[in-house]
């Protein structure tokens, strides 16, 4: 009987933390991590089994929240949803990436600006060293940071597309888009495919970015969970690089 080896889009967070981004990786048990500055990203096992939920209990302690991101094992009994959506994963199906002569590369120095519009806009998790996952190019108007878009995760041979925002006041104008379309020439430059997530509920997102010639591979769970107040965590793990 043949055995097919999962997927590297099956479990995107492992792919990335055991591959390309394994410099970022912290081990706690049987739990990878990014560190937490840089993006609430984790990752159990294929088949998650009580150890792992022990170790990730022991690594956020009791009564302590995790997200579960693109994950579709929900944690075991006596754990308190604190956040449960559905989700879907779309991936490339020939989307023509595009250069964007507006867009320009954004580093440290623009974080501060990158949060402030992040903040405004609410595209997902982007916090003070998620740059560093990846290139990320923005638009800038008046010398203000108005869209950006950027990489994130990074299984082998892929790369995710995250943090696509606009400015309200700058919808309409296809920034967005363009910007996407920038980050995805950036992808394939380097031989690589890109993909995303988004919310199954966010239609018009969807709808874009099919148009474009994304199609869906997967639905998927954007969870977080609260570990029980009286849970014994017999775990001796503790937090470190794998490297």
């Amino acid at each position: 009987m043949t055995e097919f080896a999962p997927h590297p889009l099956d479990n995107p967070a492992r792919s990335s933390l055991t591959g390309p981004h394994s410099h970022f990786a912290e081990r706690f048990g049987r739990v990878l991590r990014y560190p937490p500055e840089v993006t609430p990203w984790l990752a159990l096992s294929d088949e998650p089994g009580p150890e792992d939920w022990a170790d990730l209990a022991a690594l956020a302690g009791p009564g302590g929240e995790v997200p579960l991101l693109g994950m579709d094992h929900r944690p075991p009994p006596g754990w308190e949803l604190t956040f449960d959506a559905d989700g879907v994963q779309l991936v490339d199906d020939g989307v023509p990436g595009a250069p964007f002569e507006e867009a320009v590369v954004l580093g440290a120095a623009d974080v501060p600006q990158m949060l402030d519009l992040v903040r405004r806009t609410q595209p997902g998790p982007f916090l003070p060293r998620t740059i560093e996952l990846g290139t990320y190019l923005g638009v800038r108007r008046n010398g203000v940071l108005v869209a950006m878009a950027g990489e994130r995760l990074h299984p082998p041979g892929w790369t995710e597309i995250s943090a696509v925002c606009t400015d309200d006041a700058y919808r309409g104008q296809g920034l967005g888009t363009r910007l996407v379309l920038a980050v995805i020439a950036n992808i394939r430059a380097r031989g690589e495919r890109p993909f995303l997530h988004t919310g199954a509920r966010n239609t018009t997102a969807i709808r874009l970015y099919e148009s474009l010639g994304f199609r869906l591979r997967r639905t998927t769970r954007f969870m977080s969970a609260r570990v029980p107040e009286n849970v014994l965590a017999t775990t001796t793990g503790v937090v470190h690089s794998i490297e």
